[in-house]
């Protein structure tokens, strides 16, 4: 049995959450592989919508396991309050809901480091969540880092202590407004709460459910194109979000990957700083977002819209070697007389290329589009047997750029409103 992955191809927001909960039960598990609380997966049934930050969005699924793999880090404060959001709605979360002990703790200091950082960058700032991710993973990679298993251990608040007072040595150079006893005392409740959960070693719980025939859907946070390595940096995420990430943020093997599901959205969005070709600042852009209702799920903050930029896309699928396409939020482009989709981009030299430059940040891109009729009607209880011509035309022109099958489009957010082509 392979390890399927599901991740995003563009700056994240592409509306993973759905997916997960509508693939869920064709996979005996689900497993995040990277990330923390910056993540927001949205999921929409019943009437009701939820928002994920650390949990597998599989966990609505009672016959479904739910790994929190060792690539992720893990706040245990949001994470007790993601459980208490969780306990109106009857799930047995202690059954299906498992934690590697090697994932790494954010502590309260990592959140305070997180601000300090961002506001000395001033005008150029990252665009952090602050929530921690950036400094929890420094100290991860630094190997001076906390790991949900270090709970166990008896030497645990001696190791609390001396990373914190770390920490403070380098607060002390900032002015930032906090109250230390109030913020450890609710960490160390979250600490004792999460104490109540299985804490695994993750890897082996995961092959041994690879060697039993069982299948695992890897799911991935943000998107490809702010992965560490690949994406804009310095704009970037702080944990490996491609399919590689998958293996070292699970510990299972490159043999052991199966499909490979990459999820866009049917135009481009995009939280925080960082370059963005194909945005619209105009009356176009702001329509898309309220339309689509584009406010981050995490911060809140209204993301910035354009149209769909498919040298980034082929850049995606190219890295993670993505075998099936999955369109989000098509209806949000009910309204579009005309769709435009980025083929290309013309750089500050004159030459036209469909190839990110290493320099895309700095480097002066203007995009080269191709125009299409929109369908301009809704496509609320669409199927596949009624779609609009120009839908269907807009899908066909994606899959021969892409050069990958698009096998399931979105209608809106809930996961009734899905198209499986």
């Amino acid at each position: 049995m392979k390890v399927d992955v599901l991740l995003g191809l563009q700056w994240g927001d592409e509306g993973k959450g759905k997916i997960v909960d509508v693939l869920a039960p064709k996979y005996d598990v689900i497993a995040r592989f990277q990330g923390g609380p910056n993540a927001g997966h949205t999921l929409e049934f019943d009437g009701i919508k939820h928002v994920l930050h650390q949990i597998p969005s599989g966990i609505f699924r009672s016959n479904t396991k739910n790994v929190v793999g060792n690539g992720v880090v893990l706040d245990p404060v949001i994470f007790r309050a993601e459980i208490e959001k969780l306990s109106k709605f009857n799930l047995d979360v202690k059954k299906n809901l498992f934690i590697s002990k090697k994932a790494t703790i954010i502590l309260p200091t990592h959140r305070l480091l997180d601000q300090a950082y961002e506001k000395e960058k001033g005008e150029h700032k990252i665009g952090s969540t602050l929530k921690g991710i950036g400094p929890s993973y420094q100290d991860k990679i630094g190997r001076q880092g906390l790991r949900v298993g270090d709970t166990l251990s008896d030497t645990f608040k001696s190791k609390f202590k001396k990373l914190t007072e770390l920490h403070f040595s380098i607060l002390k150079n900032h002015d930032l407004e906090y109250n230390w006893e109030e913020l450890e005392s609710q960490f160390f409740e979250a600490i004792e709460f999460l104490k109540q959960f299985e804490l695994i070693d993750s890897e082996y719980f995961l092959n041994k459910e690879i060697k039993s025939g069982n299948s695992i859907l890897a799911e991935g946070a943000q998107g490809s194109l702010l992965d560490i390595d690949f994406g804009s940096y310095p704009f970037v995420t702080s944990s490996s979000t491609v399919t590689a990430g998958a293996c070292t943020g699970l510990g299972v093997a490159p043999c052991h990957i199966g499909e490979v599901f990459g999820i866009f959205k049917a135009y481009s969005t995009r939280v925080g700083s960082g370059p963005f070709p194909t945005e619209l600042l105009d009356e176009e852009g702001e329509k898309m977002r309220k339309a689509g209702n584009e406010f981050g799920s995490t911060t809140g903050r209204p993301r910035r819209c354009g149209w769909i930029d498919l040298p980034a896309l082929k850049y995606s699928i190219m890295i993670n070697g993505v075998t099936k396409l999955l369109m989000m939020k098509a209806d949000v482009l009910d309204g579009f007389p005309i769709i435009k989709a980025c083929t290309s981009y013309k750089l500050a030299n004159g030459k036209i290329t469909d190839s990110l430059p290493y320099e895309l940040v700095n480097e002066k891109i203007t995009p080269v589009y191709t125009e299409l009729k929109g369908w301009n009607t809704s496509l609320k209880n669409i199927t596949k047997d009624n779609m609009p011509l120009e839908l269907f035309a807009y899908v066909s022109f994606l899959k021969k750029e892409l050069e990958v099958p698009i096998t399931l489009i979105s209608t809106g957010p809930d996961r009734l409103q899905t198209i499986h082509l």
